[in-house]
């Protein structure tokens, strides 16, 4: 009764997260709703940026948000508050009611999932040493400094963050899921003068994997090799990607395998189900059960038990990324990778190979060694062509030797064309996210023959 009580109420309370979101199925339910999905979570954040080498800014915050979906007669409605008020709920329920109404049927919905179902913990997704670390976050993050600053960098910048969220989940098929997790993310940017820096980035769920020290180590490293960079000529070259550049082109090519991308002629991959689109050292995954996955989660947004699937193996394209509707329509299972919409990936992994860098470097008679890129856009997301600008550290490898840094080239070429021309894979996986990288990927570094480079000056 009190429940009820708290529920019914006209005032601007804010209610617990599994309240709110019973009550706004049971509303857009009475109010000729077909499917509601009702996504309720808190986070408890901590941000510290640094630059100069010293911390400066420090913040934290609490941050309510409802994501709400419903379907009405296939006429498809979303929104989200950043509130557990009621009054701000009501609210919304009017709104989307009102959208609903103008909206045009999608004749392509064929529903969401149908529950219930069980769940399993994903290992290492929550851990109470982030959850409790306070100002230890301090210390971390001046150890951090100080170890770029032995290795050589004149001034470092970036940011050091914790989170820690609680989300649940309610459908009106009967899916009801509850998940909790902590992440800790770090980048850093490290100078040795006013051209020559070096980025590196960890991230992790459980604080014993996080390693802003080694991270800060190899941005200095990076960096104090990367002075005075002659301009590049440009040309074909056999580019050794590290595991940073490689994951931002790893993110564009999971995206490209979610059947919205594909129908929406924003793919490379249509029409190459069952096809070659890799050499046979190219092996990704999408896992949403990963441990220690930065986005692993017990289920998809429609509450489908998150899964690993084989999106290219040995560089034959095995499946588009699915919800239940285009599963439907598609006569296939979901991945479990819903976006209601569009599916995405989770957590993108690039299976490793035998090779160490010395191995690598061996392998490369005229190359490169790219350390970083920004600003990656596509010309033609059906065909795959994009280019993307090397930043950082860059570096010219002439007969299996590293010969000094460059500068002023851009990448231009075919995320196929890279996909086929990967020639060997390291031993050495990095988990990558970030600016650039907004699907959480972990890759080795990667050498692929023959990219096409031309001149680029910032």
């Amino acid at each position: 009764m009190k429940k009820q009580a708290v529920v019914a109420g006209a005032g601007n309370e804010s209610i617990s997260k599994e309240e709110i979101a019973a009550y706004l199925v049971k509303q857009l339910r009475k109010k000729g709703a077909d499917d509601v999905v009702v996504s309720a979570g808190t986070e408890e954040a901590v941000q510290l940026k640094f630059s100069n080498s010293t911390i400066s800014t420090t913040q934290s915050w609490h941050s309510e948000k409802l994501n709400i979906f419903m379907a009405v007669d296939r006429k498809l409605v979303g929104t989200s508050i950043r509130s557990l008020e009621k009054r701000a709920v009501d609210d919304a329920i009017a709104k989307m009611l009102k959208f609903a109404a103008a909206a045009v049927p999608n004749k392509e919905y064929l529903g969401i999932a149908e529950g219930p179902f069980s769940y399993k913990e994903i290992p290492e997704t929550y851990d109470k040493a982030i959850a409790g670390l306070g100002d230890k976050a301090v210390d971390i993050l001046n150890g951090a400094i100080n170890i770029a600053r032995k290795n050589g960098a004149g001034r470092t910048a970036g940011v050091f963050e914790t989170t820690v969220s609680n989300v649940y989940l309610l459908t009106s098929n009967g899916v009801e899921a509850e998940d909790k997790g902590t992440k800790a993310y770090f980048s850093v940017r490290a100078f040795v003068d006013k051209y020559a820096s070096g980025h590196h980035i960890c991230n992790s769920r459980v604080l014993r994997k996080f390693t802003p020290e080694a991270s800060a180590e190899k941005a200095a490293t990076i960096a104090r090799q990367a002075v005075n960079p002659k301009p590049g000529v440009p040309g074909n070259y056999d580019v050794i990607f590290s595991p940073l550049p490689f994951a931002n082109l790893l993110e564009s090519i999971g995206k490209a395998a979610s059947i919205f991308n594909v129908e929406s002629k924003l793919s490379c991959f249509a029409g190459k189900l069952g096809k070659n689109v890799g050499s046979t050292e190219v092996t990704l995954v999408d896992d949403g059960s990963l441990p220690n996955g930065f986005d692993s989660v017990k289920c998809d947004e429609e509450g489908v038990p998150t899964q690993k699937n084989v999106i290219i193996d040995k560089g034959i394209l095995k499946t588009y990324l699915h919800n239940t509707s285009t599963a439907r329509r598609h006569k296939t299972k979901t991945t479990a990778n819903a976006g209601i919409v569009s599916p995405n990936p989770f957590n993108l992994v690039f299976e490793k190979g035998n090779f160490n860098k010395e191995e690598m470097l061996r392998q490369v008679k005229r190359g490169l060694i790219v350390t970083n890129v920004w600003y990656t856009r596509f010309q033609n997301y059906e065909s795959g062509d994009f280019s993307t600008i090397p930043r950082d550290g860059m570096f010219l490898v002439e007969n299996g030797r590293v010969t000094g840094p460059v500068k002023e080239l851009r990448i231009s070429d075919n995320l196929v064309r890279i996909l086929k021309n990967v020639a060997a894979v390291g031993d050495e996986p990095e988990p990558v996210f970030g600016w650039e990288v907004e699907v959480p990927t972990i890759t080795p570094a990667v050498l692929v023959k023959g990219v096409r480079l031309t001149k680029s000056v910032e």
